[in-house]
């Protein structure tokens, strides 16, 4: 299956160590750690160094050895950004630098007073948007939809050390009234947001091809983004060099209404386009596209 078990690897202990080293020494030097840590999970974690070297040998089309250093650089790249997450929760935003690329897509959406949809993925660093959003003439709320799986300590943790968040939560119930609260949010102007890359076992999955193979994707953002009359905007942050990240916003297009494998069409062909120019930035480390068995 391919689903993934809504369990992230980590432990509460390991980012209580890295929020101290953060704060005493700096987010450089908790890269440093990070060498470490990323050449420990390259080694002991059979299963998620598969999943990527299928992803970068055969999706990216890396040479093979390429593909099996890139692993490791993958792993790296992650820690990287779970480090800037803890930094700018701890209070070191300062620190980073960003560019805006689609801001005036939001500034779009909410002038029209219908709120919005926002789909991102797990690419990049999407959980430190609104960090940055505080900073632009933006003022908006967003409410997250979110699996119960995915509700966790480490997250209480963080939001401890961050003081709260201003992003609101909804979390996905089988008696379906995430639905009436979405459409309440919506109500007063808010947005909703998504990640359209992961499903649960005994979840609806629509399929599509992405990067050149089937893939399945959860069927729920899709077929709520189909049916509303909102704008649905996909969302990505993106990390680049010396501390700087990297917002995208792109308004779906070429959808149709009800339809809801446009949207899906729409959303793959967007994350294609930002993975291909952030390859190491794919942070799905399961079995994506159902099989790793492919000719060598």
């Amino acid at each position: 299956m391919s689903q993934w078990d809504g369990k992230s690897k980590g432990t509460l202990l390991g980012y209580k160590i890295f929020v101290f080293l953060i704060q005493k020494a700096g987010v450089r030097a908790a890269y440093s750690l990070l060498l470490f840590v990323a050449f420990y999970y390259f080694l002991f974690y059979p299963k998620s160094f598969s999943s990527i070297y299928y992803y970068l040998r055969f999706r990216q089309k890396y040479s093979a050895l390429r593909a099996f250093f890139g692993v490791y650089r993958v792993y790296f790249v992650f820690g990287q950004t779970i480090i800037d997450k803890v930094a700018i929760s701890a209070g070191l935003r300062d620190k980073f630098t960003y560019e805006f690329d689609g801001i005036e897509t939001l500034k779009e959406a909410l002038a029209a007073e219908r709120g919005g949809i926002l789909i991102s993925a797990h690419v990049g660093n999407f959980e430190i948007a609104d960090k940055f959003f505080a900073d632009i003439d933006v003022n908006f709320q967003i409410n997250l939809v979110t699996a119960g799986q995915e509700r966790t300590i480490i997250k209480a943790y963080m939001e401890e050390i961050a003081g709260g968040s201003s992003v609101k939560f909804i979390t996905i119930k089988d008696d379906l009234s995430h639905v009436f609260e979405i459409n309440d949010a919506l109500s007063k102007n808010e947005l909703i947001c998504f990640t359209g890359d992961r499903y649960y076992e005994g979840s609806k999955t629509l399929e599509a091809d992405f990067l050149g193979a089937p893939a399945s994707f959860p069927a729920g953002p899709f077929h709520i983004a189909s049916r509303l009359s909102v704008p649905v905007i996909f969302v990505y942050v993106m990390k680049e060099k010396n501390l700087h990240y990297h917002l995208y916003a792109r308004r779906a297009t070429q959808v149709k209404r009800r339809d809801v494998q446009t949207y899906l069409d729409a959303y793959t062909a967007s994350v294609a386009q930002i993975v291909m120019r952030y390859p190491l930035q794919w942070f799905n480390f399961f079995d994506f596209w159902h099989t790793k068995k492919e000719s060598r």
